[in-house]
């Protein structure tokens, strides 16, 4: 009997515990991360007309739109020397990263519970699945910006200055991932107790998107008001993107600073949450 107990690895009960994160655990179960990140990836695009493409459709189709209406019609300047096609475009990549991260990870009890009250794994592996999924997104559409960007510069004399900035893009991504899955655990347990906040999730989020510089440089802001813009972790990185991609962007030490404290502060504080909270909701649900 005892030889028995020395052999166990885990042990499945009902209690929860606010610091329960087992790493060892979640990399055990990378065979069941790679098919659920599988099975998101294919079950977005089967029986669809153009399947993959349409990762790359909407980014082109929203930076069109933005070019014209915001650069053309209102006339919002984007820089001093950058195309207007490529500030756009490359606002509009990071923000799908994190938006449709963001939402996948808030709703995950909701399209998930059925599988949550029959089967036990680490809850957080679904998640986790979710942002590598849009990661992997990303990537495809950050390969056609950089296909962009180089006939800007091959044809259109668009001239870029190579900095150290540019080592700092996986920084930029990895960041705007955690945040994405942090606010997105945190929303996934407020939206299962009180489904009508769902709503209430959509609309931020969609005026979140005018708080960060996407569709404006951070520079043109006036600085009376900088600071509410700056208050927005996400601001910083998407300076810090293009700054790095294309050469152009407002960033201090200081912002960025801000930003990796509330992501590491927002996760520990999310996976808290979901850890002691998780196991309650599929009863509720």
């Amino acid at each position: 009997m005892s030889g028995t107990e020395n052999k166990l690895k885990w042990v499945i009960q009902s209690k929860s515990s606010y610091f329960d994160f087992n790493f060892n655990e979640l990399f055990s179960y990378y065979n069941l991360l790679f098919r659920l990140v599988r099975k998101e990836f294919l079950i977005n695009y089967q029986q669809t007309l153009l399947g993959p493409l349409w990762i790359l459709f909407q980014p082109i189709l929203t930076t069109f739109t933005y070019v014209f209406i915001f650069n053309k019609v209102i006339g919002v300047g984007v820089g001093s020397k950058m195309p207007p096609v490529l500030f756009y475009f490359s606002g509009i990549v990071l923000w799908n990263f994190f938006s449709e991260s963001f939402l996948a990870t808030s709703k995950v009890f909701h399209n998930n519970f059925h599988l949550f009250s029959k089967v036990y794994f680490p809850r957080l592996i679904v998640p986790l699945a979710l942002t590598i999924t849009q990661f992997f997104r990303f990537l495809i559409q950050l390969v056609l910006l950089i296909l962009i960007l180089a006939y800007f510069i091959l044809f259109k004399d668009f001239n870029i200055t190579f900095t150290w900035y540019m080592l700092m893009l996986p920084f930029v991504v990895f960041t705007t991932g955690m945040i994405s899955l942090s606010i997105g655990l945190f929303f996934s347990i407020i939206t299962a107790k009180y489904r009508d906040l769902t709503n209430f999730v959509d609309i931020s989020l969609r005026l979140l998107m005018f708080g960060t510089p996407i569709i404006y440089p951070l520079s043109l802001v006036k600085e009376n008001i900088r600071w509410i813009v700056e208050l927005n972790p996400l601001s910083s990185l998407f300076e810090l993107f293009r700054l790095g991609l294309l050469g152009e962007g407002t960033v201090s030490p200081y912002q960025l600073l801000y930003s990796l404290v509330f992501m590491i502060l927002s996760f520990f504080m999310a996976i808290i949450l979901f850890n002691k909270q998780g196991a309650k909701l599929i009863d509720v649900l």
